[in-house]
């Protein structure tokens, strides 16, 4: 039987591996029970083993091969996927770029169709500042020229003659100025809503509708074509270049506002007027003459073939004769021979009448200015006036007199006469107070106590201070004196005497200061408010003095300031022992106790007002939770109580705060009774004093005449 079995056995096929494997297993299991085993049995069992692990070692590395190839194509999947992403990312980030250049470009495109939209803010030229100054300066020279040269150069043919080439370079370049004076008129700026407008339309629809433009256009029409019509002898027609006088007139409005010697230029503007109404009345006399005939008459120019006075043919004698003839005339000095025909008649009227205007206004105009330039000396010297009529009469002392006297005298002289408060009235607060710093915060930043405070309050302190002059000999301050101001020297020398005024302990130069402490009203100071030193002025002085309402009153806003600057002064204090740190000797002021007392009383008032509010409001809360309950009782059926005994207690309560009122009212009233008895028991005293008076009069009296 076992030699029929190993044949099949080892004639197995391939595929068969695993099936033979659990034979060999059972049959392993067999031969284990079973004794006896043949060795060509175990060949073939171990030939089986050998198989076996063969076909697992092929398994194995087939397993491991496979593992590696999982593992490179889980790589190779992870690069392509990494691959995808990163080419995702980058489309994904050329996309934003794109499209980022895109909104770039649009937004660029939207800002350039803008601006193109808005109006051009073009170099618009400020009507207050230097440039347009210096423009209506360049402008006024062509006006001046052909106010003076054209009506010249019409009615004297010989003007005209000789220098045609100079007229024609200077009338043309004239012409340009003003051409391009039209082109700075649209460029010029003005102010709507205190902002200058730089639109280049507004700007110029503004210059065309005005009235200006009309007669800058006349101004500008080309005249000289009828110099082909007419010749070259008829400067005349170029007149329409005298409207641009405006121009003129602007730029001394503004040299006047700008000048600091007002009164002066007025004056020679006014000199100039006149010259250019004579120099007219001079060409049009000449030409009225030309007209008649020369040497008609006496009244006319005199002939020009004259041989006794070949002089008169010469042009500056007719232009100096004719000028002289217009002085006296419009002068009305009128010592020129009498006119002769109707027409001089008029011509003369005329001239006169005018000549009586331009006197005239002349007269005004001079008597105007030299008030206006002596005003202030004469405002000072009605001071001095009154303040000698008022010592005169009360018989002031004549050395007081003399020293009143020269202490205006030093005010005048060194130009310290006029009221800083009075003059800066007019300006605005934030201008005072540029001025003011300019003038005074060096002085104000020399005092220790105010040298790390706010820039607010120093400002608010600086326009404060009020300067004072001090004479030689005057004593600023007293040992003992209430200290109510502190000063800063300004210039000058102030001496610290002692009590006999002649010893001097220091002296006290420009930038020093006193009174600080006094001013601050520190607790604790042995001084109080009292002055500790007598300082006196060695000469004139100058200081500025800032009084302690005015530092009071500046730190009721600045607090901390305050508490800052009294501890300052502690600190000054305490380095010259001057205080007293014990608090039972530091007593309180009657005005912080008057405050303390009257916060309290507003604090019991309003917590009063708060508790009568309280009750209110609980009385209405009971009253609303009661009728709600009684509500409740109702519905659910029980015992309600009566009503009445609710409304009883609420008449109690309410006769109850009757009572508290009228306790309040008649205690009020108690109060004002006592008040009214003290006042009459007063009177009663103060009648029986008198009677008691009367009757020790009567007394003396009547012992007298005994």
């Amino acid at each position: 039987m076992t030699t029929s079995a190993t044949p099949s056995h080892l004639a197995a096929p391939p595929h068969a591996a695993p099936q033979l494997a659990t034979d060999s297993e059972e049959l392993s299991e067999d031969d284990l029970s079973a004794p006896q085993s043949t060795p060509h049995h175990l060949f073939n069992v171990n030939n089986s083993n050998n198989n076996e692990e063969e076909e697992k070692e092929k398994k194995k590395k087939e397993r491991k091969e496979q593992k590696k190839k999982e593992k490179k194509e889980k790589k190779e999947q992870e690069q392509r996927e990494k691959e995808e992403k990163e080419k995702e990312e980058k489309e994904k980030k050329e996309k934003e770029e794109k499209e980022k250049k895109e909104k770039e470009e649009k937004e660029k495109k939207e800002k350039e169709e803008k601006e193109k939209n808005k109006p051009k803010e073009l170099f618009v030229i400020n009507p207050a500042g230097s440039l347009y100054y210096n423009w209506l300066f360049i402008i006024t020279i062509p006006v001046m020229y052909n106010w003076t040269m054209i009506i010249a150069r019409a009615c004297f043919e010989e003007l005209q003659h000789n220098f045609l080439i100079y007229w024609v370079i200077l009338d043309y370049s004239s012409d340009l100025i003003y051409l391009a004076d039209m082109f700075f008129r649209t460029r010029t700026g003005y102010l709507e809503q205190g902002l200058i407008v730089k639109d280049e339309k507004l700007l110029r629809d503004r210059y065309v509708s005005s009235f200006q433009f009309r007669l800058d256009f006349i101004s500008m029409l080309p005249t000289d074509i009828l110099y082909l019509y007419y010749g070259l002898d008829y400067p005349e027609i170029r007149l329409n270049k005298l409207l641009r006088i405006g121009r003129l007139m602007e730029f001394f409005t503004r040299t006047e506002t700008k000048t600091n010697y007002p009164n002066i230029f007025r004056i020679g503007n006014l000199i100039m007027y006149i010259l250019i109404i004579i120099h007219w009345n001079a060409c049009f006399y000449f030409s009225f003459s030309k007209h008649i005939g020369f040497g008609a008459d006496d009244w006319v120019y005199p002939a020009l073939d004259d041989p006794d006075e070949p002089a008169f043919g010469k042009p500056m004698r007719k232009y100096s004769f004719s000028l002289y003839w217009s002085t006296l005339t419009l002068t009305t000095i009128g010592e020129t021979p009498p006119p002769a025909l109707d027409s001089e008649f008029l011509f003369h009227v005329v001239d006169f009448l005018v000549g009586v205007l331009v006197f005239a206004t002349i007269v005004g105009n001079i008597a105007t200015m030299i008030s206006n330039m002596n005003a202030a000396q004469a405002q000072f010297q009605s001071r001095i006036d009154n303040i000698k009529q008022y010592m005169q009469v009360r018989k002031v002392s004549k050395d007081l007199e003399l020293r009143v006297i020269k202490w205006f005298d030093y005010l005048w002289n060194n130009g310290k006469a006029q009221d800083e408060r009075e003059v800066l009235r007019y300006l605005p607060d934030k201008l005072k107070a540029e001025i003011a710093i300019q003038v005074h915060m060096d002085t104000l930043r020399k005092v220790r106590i105010f040298a790390d405070c706010e820039a607010g309050l120093l400002i608010e302190l600086v326009l404060k201070l009020r300067p004072q002059v001090f004479s030689p000999g005057d004593y600023i301050c007293k040992k003992g004196d209430i200290g109510r101001e502190m000063y800063i020297i300004k210039d000058g020398k102030l001496a610290v005497v002692a009590d006999d005024g002649v010893t001097q302990f220091v002296v006290l130069g420009s930038g020093s200061y006193f009174g600080e402490i006094s001013i601050l009203n520190i607790k604790g100071s042995k001084a109080g408010n009292r002055r500790t030193a007598n300082i006196r002025s060695i000469g004139y002085s100058d200081l500025f003095c800032l009084s302690k309402d005015d530092l009071m009153e500046s730190l009721l806003e600045y607090p901390d300031a305050k508490g800052m600057l009294e501890e300052k002064g502690r600190q000054i204090l305490m380095k010259d022992g001057l205080i007293d740190l014990d608090p039972a000797n530091i007593m309180p002021e009657a005005k912080e106790l008057e405050e303390k007392v009257n916060r309290l009383y507003s604090t019991m008032e309003l917590m009063q007002s708060k508790l009568k509010k309280i009750l209110g409001k609980y009385k209405v809360t009971d009253k609303t939770l009661r009728c709600r309950i009684t509500d409740l009782e109702r519905q659910t059926g029980e015992e309600v109580e009566d009503e009445d005994e609710e409304e009883e207690e609420v008449k109690k309560e309410e006769k109850e705060a009757e009572g508290e009122k009228k306790e309040e009212e008649k205690g009020d009233e108690e109060e004002k009774g006592e008040e009214e008895k003290g006042e009459e028991a007063k009177d009663e005293e103060g009648k029986g004093e008198e009677a008691q008076e009367e009757e020790k009069k009567d007394e003396t009296t009547e012992e007298d005449k005994k």
